[in-house]
């Protein structure tokens, strides 16, 4: 029963992850067929800097309140979540003008680098709504954490691109395109608002409901060294799918990262189905271990493995088999960026078959070893692209990213076989 009820709920988050998918591409397919390339690869760099710049604001707090919670569900102590959100939105909130200090205090060594002023701009209105960025992924993970999967499921998939989709259509009508970036960046205040809003509300609801009454201290030391190794791990998978896109403006032109970005974006929505099962099974991971419930935990990652393998699968045959028909409904241009997606979903399509190594080691106090393991494949992908991308342009980049997740997942997936003896790959 308590499988039919992981499988169950696991298909209701993928009809909202399908839902979100769909609003994705429904919303990249408008932007590439009715605005300039130019534009739409201003949008997607802009995009790929605040996923890399907010997930280190986010210090692994989205990761780790999960964390948290399993631990607090384990002792019975889950009304506990309120003190630690606060102190993570404290954290989230410093760690964004520190971001917005330095960035202004590097401004001219930017606009060396990119040779180019307006980049500095995109870069410095970014970092302007960082902090309601970073508060809407906290919020989100944190409506997960009280086991509100819906409520994260509609912020994570419809609520985060329907502000953002409805004034790009607008603009479009009323010939205002130029305006794209600055209402893409303002949806996130708006969204940032609700979700706090929001969250404020269900604090109230728990305090409420359990009488609530402060037993267990968790200092805001303890969530940072909970979640800062949980950073590294976030930022550094962003860091590959975005190291490409800086690499790609700075040696291309923003139309090579337009057709370049709708590419990646197929690789995200592979990564959307892997943390469709491992965000479900995260917090149990942590509450088995904690729990020392080693033979239920073993047999959570062995379904999860499959899981991922299996709902992955149908997608990458066909973009393997379709990808040129698939690429021209984005524009006829669009078709260059071919092989590159052929390279990046292939690959990941075979990492798939690590299952959910990553978050079996952010979640079993392991984080620092996953840490360090990223950290290498960040700095290999970086070199890779310094290399590659000047000659060999979007492929280049896509072999950068491929041989950089070969690297973590093969040998994460050794490290958690020496620690624990735990096979975490499918089987």
């Amino acid at each position: 029963m308590r499988g039919d009820n992981f499988t169950y709920k696991i298909i209701k988050v993928i009809f909202f992850r399908v839902l979100g998918v769909c609003l994705l591409f429904g919303l990249t397919l408008f932007l590439t067929n009715n605005y300039e390339a130019k534009i739409v690869g201003k949008y997607d760099f802009v995009r790929s800097f605040i996923l890399v710049i907010g997930s280190l604001c986010l210090l692994g707090t989205d990761h780790s309140i999960l964390y948290f919670s399993g631990k607090l569900k384990s002792k019975g102590k889950l009304t506990e979540i309120k003190n630690i959100y606060f102190r993570m939105m404290k954290i989230i909130l410093i760690t964004s003008i520190i971001v917005a200090i330095v960035i202004i205090v590097a401004k001219q060594l930017i606009i060396t680098f990119f040779e180019d002023q307006s980049t500095y701009v995109l870069i410095l209105s970014g970092v302007c709504v960082l902090f309601f960025y970073c508060l809407t992924i906290l919020n989100t993970e944190f409506f997960r954490a009280l086991d509100l999967i819906i409520v994260s499921e509609i912020f994570r998939n419809v609520i985060k691109y329907v502000p953002f989709f409805l004034s790009a259509i607008i603009l479009f009508l009323i010939n205002k395109e130029e305006y794209l970036i600055t209402f893409f960046l303002l949806s996130f205040v708006l969204v940032g608002f609700i979700s706090t809003i929001l969250s404020f509300l269900k604090i109230k609801e728990l305090e409420d409901i359990s009488n609530y009454k402060k037993e267990i201290n968790v200092f805001t030391k303890e969530i940072f060294l909970a979640s800062y190794p949980m950073a590294i791990s976030s930022m550094g998978f962003f860091l590959l799918l975005s190291i490409d896109i800086i690499f790609l403006k700075k040696y291309r032109s923003d139309e090579i990262v337009a057709y370049y970005s709708v590419a990646v974006k197929f690789v995200l929505i592979l990564s959307m189905i892997i943390n469709t099962v491992n965000i479900n099974i995260s917090s149990k991971i942590a509450e088995l271990f904690k729990s020392k419930r080693f033979l239920e935990l073993e047999n959570l990652l062995k379904k999860s493995s499959r899981l991922i393998f299996f709902l992955s699968l149908p997608l990458i045959l066909m973009i393997v088999f379709f990808s040129e028909d698939i690429l021209f409904l984005f524009g006829n241009n669009y078709k260059s960026s071919n092989r590159a997606l052929l390279i990046m979903v292939v690959s990941q399509g075979i990492c798939t078959l690590f299952g959910s190594v990553n978050v079996y080691l952010n979640m079993t106090g392991k984080q620092k070893y996953f840490q360090n393991i990223l950290i290498c494949s960040v700095v290999i992908n970086f070199i890779l692209n310094r290399i590659l991308i000047p000659v060999y342009g979007m492929e280049g980049a896509a072999i950068a990213f491929s041989c950089s997740l070969f690297f973590w997942n093969i040998l994460a997936t050794i490290v958690v076989y020496k620690k624990d003896s735990l096979k975490v790959f499918i089987r």
